[in-house]
């Protein structure tokens, strides 16, 4: 069952006071109901009813600062703050608090897919309501963005790969956009896990990060820098991609416009 973590009631009320906010959306791993916390991010849209000026930049950064500080701490809570007018701009780039910091970044096409097929509003209006239904191919086209984006601009550069959470967040993010290419459909991260192209040890590794347990990968060592197995690690049997795909199904996106409670 979907559980609204209280941090984001919280947040729905403090920007509601503000009278320049409309609606707060719910998307990512709460919204599809794979939530775990200090591991998942909090992804939440907002809406607002012109530009994020100055004035409301300061409001915004003390308000979250509060919530990190209290309520907040370590959940890491993110939001992306869409000027109304911006919506259906896929380049347009909005105000994001995320990590303890105010940051410019665009609304992708996957976290649109996200919100429109399982995302719920705790403020305001319903995300269909707002957002245009994606079809399978609108959100392969959204998975093929980020793929030939973010990641091919990662690819490029070698070190951010030393950051381990970049090194789960590559193998999950693969798997969920070949799965996507494929079928249309969205996988969340754990669901993902099963699909990594990775031996039976690191997808056991990646499952129990996932889970919250510190277990460390081996790094690149030795003159052959190839990364090896630890010892006395037995690979445990993992479920197929195909198995995983079916759990997906079994989280049917809505396909038509629904009453959000």
């Amino acid at each position: 069952m979907r559980i609204t973590p209280p941090v984001v009631e919280e947040l729905g009320d403090r920007l509601a006071t503000l009278g320049w906010v409309s609606d707060l959306f719910v998307g990512g791993s709460v919204a599809t109901d794979d939530y775990t916390p200090r591991i998942s991010d909090i992804d939440l849209v907002a809406l607002v009813d012109g530009p994020v000026d100055t004035a409301r930049q300061s409001t915004l950064m003390t308000l979250h600062r509060a919530l990190d500080d209290g309520i907040a701490a370590d959940l890491k809570l993110g939001c992306v703050y869409v000027e109304d007018a911006q919506l259906l701009d896929l380049r347009a780039v909005h105000l994001t608090w995320t990590h303890g910091s105010l940051v410019d970044r665009i609304l992708s096409g996957v976290a649109r897919a996200e919100l429109v097929r399982y995302g719920y509003a705790v403020l305001g209006r319903s995300p269909l309501d707002v957002l245009p239904v994606m079809s399978d191919d609108d959100v392969r086209e959204a998975a093929r963005a980020e793929l030939t984006g973010y990641w091919t601009w990662a690819a490029r550069r070698p070190w951010l790969w030393l950051d381990p959470v970049i090194a789960d967040l590559g193998l999950t993010s693969m798997a969920r956009g070949r799965h996507t290419l494929a079928t249309g459909e969205l996988l969340t991260k754990t669901q993902a896990v099963e699909c990594a192209a990775g031996p039976a040890w690191l997808v056991d590794q990646l499952r129990a990060r996932r889970r919250g347990e510190h277990v460390p990968s081996p790094r690149v060592r030795g003159p052959d820098r190839v990364a090896r197995r630890p010892p006395n690690r037995r690979p445990s049997t993992t479920l197929s991609c195909p198995q995983a795909q079916q759990q997906a199904a079994g989280r049917s996106p809505r396909r038509q416009r629904e009453v959000m409670s």
